[in-house]
């Protein structure tokens, strides 16, 4: 355990979000001025962005809106050359930006649609890992939240693009973690239960749904890891709304081996 403590990085004082500009990107990146980091924000829609940024600034905080296609690798680079520029270096990244397709069975989908929605929700997170997590090894570490679902750990028979990307989101904070932990990056699944947002109320899945998951949770889990308050649960599924700071601090010291990872599991005996 103090071995492990003297590896984690200091708390982050600057994040970047993806997906920044509405829903729960918006609220991420204000709950984590509010928590006192500066943040660099990037989407696609330019002045929702802004208003996300003046938003930030008007806590006191440092904001940089960089608009982006998270899936275009030199936009991907641009946006983080431009946060990076103006707020020195990245020590949180926050996977956010995301999309859903069809809720149709797979041998109906469209194939453009499903594979633009996987690239989207995996393509994304690839390419921005691959550009912030250098500058992080360079200083000694960093931390990595992929804003992931339960949808990645089990099966569906609609949305499919949805649930493979989800999935796949496993094996990048996994290959972050295992890749990285020696060296001082944390990585984290967070998922967020489901929270009121554009996507959610379009969602056939939800129509009839009566309790939300309340989008204050999810920044305070975000927070949490943040300040590398749960540093030692890197690599692992949390979730919004089941999980609290109080609950993952009681885990820490314990040997949870393969707990909250997404592994096959034996045959009953």
């Amino acid at each position: 355990m103090a071995d492990q403590q003297q590896l984690s990085p200091p708390p982050a004082r600057t994040a970047l979000v993806t997906g920044a500009s509405r829903g729960i990107g918006q609220a991420l990146a204000v709950g984590l001025a509010r928590a006192g980091l500066d943040v660099g924000l990037v989407a696609r829609d330019g002045y929702r962005l802004e208003q996300v940024a003046e938003e930030v600034r008007g806590l006191g905080r440092r904001a940089v809106a960089a608009t982006a296609d998270v899936t275009d690798q030199e936009a991907v680079a641009a946006a983080v050359d431009a946060v990076e520029h103006d707020l020195g270096s990245v020590d949180l990244l926050v996977n956010n930006a995301g999309r859903i397709d069809a809720e149709v069975p797979l041998w109906d989908a469209d194939p453009d649609e499903w594979w633009s929605v996987v690239e989207t929700n995996v393509r994304g997170p690839f390419l921005f890992a691959r550009a912030v997590v250098p500058g992080m090894l360079e200083r000694g570490g960093g931390r990595v939240i992929d804003l992931n679902s339960g949808s990645g750990t089990r099966d569906s028979a609609r949305a499919t693009a949805y649930y493979v990307s989800k999935t796949a989101m496993f094996r990048i904070g996994g290959a972050i973690h295992e890749g990285g932990y020696e060296r001082g990056l944390r990585a984290f699944e967070l998922a967020p239960g489901v929270v009121v947002t554009d996507m959610t109320r379009s969602m056939e899945a939800h129509r009839n749904r009566t309790e939300w998951t309340d989008v204050e949770d999810v920044v305070e889990l975000a927070v949490t890891i943040a300040r590398g308050d749960v540093d030692e649960l890197s690599g692992r599924y949390l979730r919004a709304g089941t999980d609290t700071p109080a609950s993952l601090r009681a885990q820490l010291g314990r040997d949870l081996e393969a707990a909250r990872k997404l592994r096959v599991t034996g045959w009953p005996s």
